[in-house]
């Protein structure tokens, strides 16, 4: 494996998030933040407790993973956007690196940022409520898990945009309704049979769901089967990846 040339793209996206931290780790945090004081007054002087969890600890996971998903999509495919849209990327492929070590630099960077972006938002969720977590280890595998699969699939919208609109459509249109509406700030079960079984098809319900099950030892879904849900979501990024650099798809075109 050349980890020279990972090694060269790994500390080049980070030295990139660096010089953009206002934007990259200010906003998020400031974001959640605000979340909690309107949800946390608002909610939760309303309701005092879900599957008997404060309601101001119940949303911390939610709240995290939401900005989790949208940032890891976000800094891997603005990532390899990039030198797609200056031209570069033609160079990157016809080095000595292969589409592994190319992957695993621009992904690895990116759930590196959002995993750190995750710890810092945990230390700032201790403000404004306390909380526990009861699987710590367990809670770092799933941030690590969800951070590099949706790492990987906005590495694959990276590839797909051919324009800068393009790579805020699926995190701002897809990726966050279905995060508000996958029991952020609630639990499913709270909702009527029918809703509950829609609720089901979101995928975002077993990444909160497992999530939030490391913090409490709660939870809507089987962690289980979220856990097998998200590597099976990997597992079809990681295809998809594979064609695109088998068929040189919008990379070599």
């Amino acid at each position: 494996m050349n980890l020279y040339a990972v090694k060269a793209i790994f500390l080049f996206e980070m030295a990139r998030w660096l010089r953009t931290l206002m934007q990259s780790l200010a906003a998020p945090v400031i974001t959640t933040s605000l979340y909690f004081i309107v949800f946390g007054s608002a909610i939760g002087g309303r309701i005092q407790e879900v599957d008997g969890v404060s309601y101001g600890a119940f949303i911390v996971p939610g709240l995290i993973l939401l900005s989790i998903l949208t940032e890891s999509i976000s800094n891997a495919s603005f990532g390899i956007y990039m030198p797609k849209f200056a031209g570069t990327i033609y160079e990157v492929l016809s080095a000595p690196v292969s589409a592994f070590e190319v992957v695993l630099g621009y992904v690895g960077a990116a759930a590196t940022k959002s995993v750190l972006l995750g710890l810092i938002m945990l230390a700032t969720a201790r403000l404004f409520v306390p909380y526990e977590i009861e699987h710590p280890l367990v809670m770092g595998a799933i941030l690590v898990l969800i951070a590099v699969t949706f790492s990987l699939f906005g590495f694959i919208i990276g590839v797909w945009a051919d324009g800068w609109e393009k790579l805020s459509i699926v995190p701002i249109l897809v990726v966050t309704p279905l995060t508000f509406l996958g029991g952020s700030f609630y639990s499913i079960d709270m909702l009527p049979e029918f809703w509950r079984t829609v609720t089901l098809f979101n995928p975002v319900v077993y990444l909160i769901s497992a999530f939030r099950w490391s913090f409490y030892g709660v939870s809507d879904v089987d962690v289980g089967t979220s856990i097998g849900m998200t590597l099976m979501f990997m597992g079809l990024c990681l295809t998809a990846i594979w064609w695109i650099f088998r068929t040189g798809y919008k990379l070599k075109s």
